[in-house]
């Protein structure tokens, strides 16, 4: 009975998250809502005597009124500025058009069916979340190719296809932000923190390995946690799989598929070695011109230029030693597909792109700072439980907004300076945002993908709802929850950098 009562109040809590995140509008209608809202923000506050002192500088801000002559002509004429010139945006489309080449001849999925083929049966559930977090890499890849390949490969080794498929979800959105290779969404989370560090400091950059080492290290915890919950705790759970669907065959790879790994292997290692010449000799061609040295490099400032390169060459490879890619024509469809799928990321950013810069031009940001730095401060609550705080706001808030840019670009603009002024990096607030943003993926209903995975459970159990998906991945969120916060706390007692040139503290 009690454990009947429990099941009861947790269907109750889901349904309400679930209604609530449904009512929600469009994140492009958010932004759009919000900006309109920044507006009357600033009419209405700068109707009262209100001031703050910029903790670095000893000026008096006042909140702008953009709801006025001026205000009037400074939207008008940066309307377009604001669009082209904001961050995420150059650099997510350049970066997905490299690996959109690498997604389009075949190598990245090639790479994902290699990995699951080879691994020894002990290790199938390890490879299978590790390969999850791996696929982050290149978008939405991981869901709608390594959780259903998951399924199909635990039915082949007798075991219940269910658990691969939460083993495999696991790992691609609730490992969401760890990986052991920079993907798209570090260059697009690096802007949209860079954008908000300029409220404080104009010259503040942050580049887009700003949580590399950070993430590494969390691609292996998350990777053993989601391993142990799978054999622990999902697969006891599930039982016996007695369903109708029967096991296929799983195809090795294909002698083509075979020569294009290879030419895509010895590629990289070219790619690789070009690489470390430029960046290890003393004076090398991708260090520092002025400093010598590695933190401000072109390397690592253009760090979007080298994922471009690395997918287009790697692909190409791929593709001509597969035989997916037989002219130039290929190639164009490749970027062309994914440039397609981009549609409505590029109508959120006009509209985000808006929001930031009118939040900006306000000063609320900097007022809401220096007040919310000045709360915390005299809240009395030490370093730690302030980031542990701000790790469950965005596990929560995932839960309702999807989008991880799009909650970043609301949140960045308030926490970023707030911190700051409190003494953190922004980057290690990113990384602290990541953490929360992940965990909850593989609860919220309003994950993109969550629908989708879904219709893929009731492949193996008809009956299957999405109560029966968010029961079976809540272990997962509270395991990786516990596992990452640990990680993330003892990292900062080490005082460890999150990446390259990114200290925790200013």
């Amino acid at each position: 009975m009690p454990e009947k009562s429990n099941s009861k109040y947790i269907e109750k809590f889901l349904t309400i998250i679930e209604k609530v995140g449904n009512k929600l509008p469009n994140p492009t209608t958010l932004f759009a809502i919000f900006t309109v809202g920044v507006l009357f923000l600033s009419w209405f506050v700068s109707q009262f005597d209100f001031s703050v002192i910029h903790p670095g500088t000893g000026k008096e801000i006042r909140p702008v009124n953009l709801l006025s002559v001026e205000g009037l002509h400074r939207i008008i004429l940066n309307l377009i500025i604001n669009f082209t010139s904001f961050a995420p945006l150059g650099t997510v489309l350049v970066s997905l058009l490299g690996i959109a080449v690498a997604e389009h001849s075949g190598l990245i999925g090639t790479i994902l069916r290699l990995l699951v083929l080879k691994s020894p049966k002990k290790l199938l559930t390890f490879v299978i979340v590790f390969a999850g977090i791996l696929s982050n890499t290149a978008s939405e890849i991981g869901y709608v190719l390594l959780v259903p390949l998951s399924a199909v490969i635990f039915l082949a080794a007798g075991r219940h296809p269910i658990a691969g498929l939460a083993a495999a979800f696991a790992g691609v959105s609730g490992g969401y932000s760890a990986n052991i290779l920079l993907g798209t969404i570090d260059p697009l989370l690096a802007g949209l923190t860079q954008e908000a560090a300029h409220i404080i400091d104009k010259s503040y950059e942050v580049n887009a390995a700003a949580n590399y080492y950070f993430l590494f290290v969390s691609t292996f915890f998350i990777a053993i946690a989601g391993t142990w919950v799978t054999e622990k705790i999902i697969v006891p759970r599930l039982g016996k799989y007695q369903g109708s669907v029967e096991a296929e065959e799983i195809k090795p790879l294909s002698e083509n598929e075979k020569k294009g790994l290879l030419y895509a292997g010895i590629t990289v290692v070219i790619f690789s070695l070009i690489i470390l010449a430029g960046l290890l000799p003393d004076g090398g061609f991708l260090r520092d011109p002025k400093t010598n040295g590695i933190l401000k490099s072109p390397f690592l400032s253009g760090i979007v230029a080298f994922i471009f390169l690395g997918g287009v060459i790697a692909g190409l490879a791929y593709g001509i030693g597969a035989k997916t890619i037989k002219n130039d024509n290929d190639v164009v469809k490749g970027m062309n597909k994914s440039m397609e799928t981009l549609g409505s990321y590029i109508v959120l950013v006009f509209f985000a792109a808006q929001f930031v810069a009118f939040f900006n031009w306000t000063n609320l940001g900097m007022i809401v700072a220096v007040e919310g730095a000045n709360f915390l401060k005299s809240s009395g609550l030490g370093p730690i439980p302030l980031l542990i705080s701000f790790i469950i706001i965005s596990a929560i808030i995932n839960l309702f907004i999807g989008s991880a840019s799009a909650k970043w670009a609301i949140m960045a603009p308030v926490f970023i300076p707030m911190f700051m002024l409190l003494g953190y990096s922004p980057e290690l607030v990113q990384a602290a945002y990541r953490v929360g943003d992940s965990v909850t993926n593989i609860i919220s209903p309003m994950m993109s993908y969550f629908a989708l995975i879904i219709a893929f459970v009731a492949k193996y159990d008809p009956k299957a709802g999405i109560g029966t998906l968010i029961a079976t991945m809540l272990p997962y969120t509270i395991t990786f929850f516990i596992i990452w916060v640990s990680l993330f706390i003892v990292w900062f007692i080490l005082g460890l950098p999150v990446g390259p040139g990114a200290q925790l503290f200013l």
